[in-house]
């Protein structure tokens, strides 16, 4: 349950580095692969004693066939029946905890590969600590170079948005300076006295 609680980032890269770092938990690991190893033995020993109890019981429904008994007495049937019952309940218990360790081992390693993607993002997006101090010193092609290159690219744009409203607001005064122009044409020229 502790590797799926929704955690924040750092939290979640903390716990995860804990967990694979540490050496107490890697002698409990070491120790959980080897009960894992029992359980698959007790899995294996489950599966064969299903198989010798629904054996047993085919023969012995099929000799009182034969020897023309109507059935077996109850409580020899009973017997049977419960033996039957507490070898399937092994195998079921030993097979979905041996399924149960492989999801949980696929979850961790899962968990641990989207955690370096993450940090691989963010290192790339330059929203990275220590990203963000190399960033100054990004040469083409290293982390942190992407959010440093899309600052310097909404510096230029603001930079081209306003030149053309400079553009824009001289062309105005050159229309209005060229239709003053064309007023004082068509009055005559001023002539000095």
């Amino acid at each position: 349950m502790l590797l799926i609680i929704p955690l924040p980032f750092t939290a979640r890269r903390r716990l995860f580095t804990f967990i694979s770092e540490n050496p107490l938990v890697a002698k409990a690991q070491h120790t959980l692969k080897i009960t894992f190893i029992f359980i698959l033995i007790l899995f294996i020993d489950s599966v064969n004693r299903v198989y010798r109890v629904q054996q047993e019981l085919a023969t012995a429904t099929d000799n009182n066939s034969a020897s023309g008994k109507a059935a077996v007495l109850g409580h020899e049937r009973l017997e049977v029946q419960v033996r039957k019952f507490y070898s399937q309940r092994n195998m079921y218990l030993c097979g979905f905890t041996l399924f149960l360790s492989l999801i949980l081992n696929r979850t961790y390693i899962m968990i641990l590969e989207v955690l370096r993607l993450e940090e691989k993002v963010k290192q790339y997006e330059g929203t990275d600590k220590n990203t963000k101090q190399a960033e100054k010193l990004a040469v083409a092609g290293e982390p942190g170079e992407i959010a440093r290159l899309k600052r310097e690219l909404e510096r230029k744009d603001r930079d081209v948005q306003a030149l053309k409203e400079q553009a824009s607001g001289l062309h105005r005064e050159y229309d209005e300076l060229t239709e003053k122009y064309a007023q004082t044409q068509q009055r005559g020229p001023k002539k000095d006295i």
